[in-house]
């Protein structure tokens, strides 16, 4: 559980305690045991850096309605909260309060939603880049896809200028981006809901090359009239209504 903690997070927590064991059941019926261990910490989630996931923020058991989360993780957070005693109203000795961020409740069924950039870039002849993405790829393995990444603790065109310069070597400035397309998707029902925003560099320095070839294996630009079958189904939808000037779509969600 320490070594975890360093690995994903950089935490050091010298204070865990087995809190409860949790059973998990593979498709040929065997189960699995998980244990879950209960830990101390009083720090701003928002200064850890993540090796694994987007985003770790503090919630109350008041907020887990508003949550997509496994249902046993919900309940196991609801039974450590009901066996605390009531909050004190000062801090406890030796540790600084932690900043509260007051916020008006949010209706029943609000859940947070990811923010993804994604880089529309075309050339002179219209033709499109698109990236192959890695066999091993947790995302569409094997299926192209625009240059794309998740925004950390950044705005969404620094992400898309550091994103571009990391896994193709291209330099791009911000006067040359513009907005050309949102897509509202979801996936699977228990994933969150997802904005993908596409922007367009107008112009930019450099060619595409490998820099992270873990996660693409290939750059190539494709004609639109022409692209590839195996290409990421939202990237399909919004490469086509941004040919058409439309500024937004909505895939995923029930009719």
């Amino acid at each position: 559980m320490r070594r975890e903690l360093a690995e994903e997070a950089g935490l050091d927590l010298a204070d865990l305690s087995p809190f409860a064991t949790e059973y998990a059941s593979h498709d040929d019926g065997t189960t699995v045991p998980i244990a879950v261990y209960a830990g101390r910490w009083n720090g701003d989630p928002r200064e850890l850096r993540l090796t694994e996931g987007v985003m770790l923020a503090w919630f109350t058991p008041d907020d887990l309605h508003r949550l997509r989360i496994a249902d046993t993780t919900s309940a196991l957070v609801r039974r450590h909260a009901a066996g605390l005693p009531p909050m004190r109203s000062g801090p406890e000795p030796g540790l600084e309060p932690a900043p509260v961020e007051h916020r008006p409740a949010s209706p029943h069924g609000t859940v947070p939603h990811i923010i993804g950039v994604h880089l529309y870039l075309e050339r002179p002849d219209g033709r499109v880049l698109l990236g192959l993405r890695h066999p091993d790829s947790a995302f569409a393995p094997s299926t192209w896809h625009v240059l794309a990444g998740h925004c950390e603790q950044e705005n969404a065109i620094d992400c898309l200028i550091r994103e571009a310069r990391e896994e193709a070597g291209l330099r791009i400035e911000r006067r040359d981006v513009e907005l050309v397309h949102v897509v509202h998707h979801i996936g699977q029902p228990r994933n969150p809901p997802r904005m993908a925003l596409f922007f367009r560099a107008r112009t930019w320095g450099g060619e595409p090359v490998l820099r992270e070839p873990d996660k693409c294996t290939q750059w190539k630009f494709w004609d639109p009239a022409a692209l590839p079958d195996d290409l990421v189904p939202y990237t399909r939808l919004a490469i086509t209504k941004i040919r058409n000037g439309e500024p937004y779509s909505e895939t995923g969600w029930p009719a």
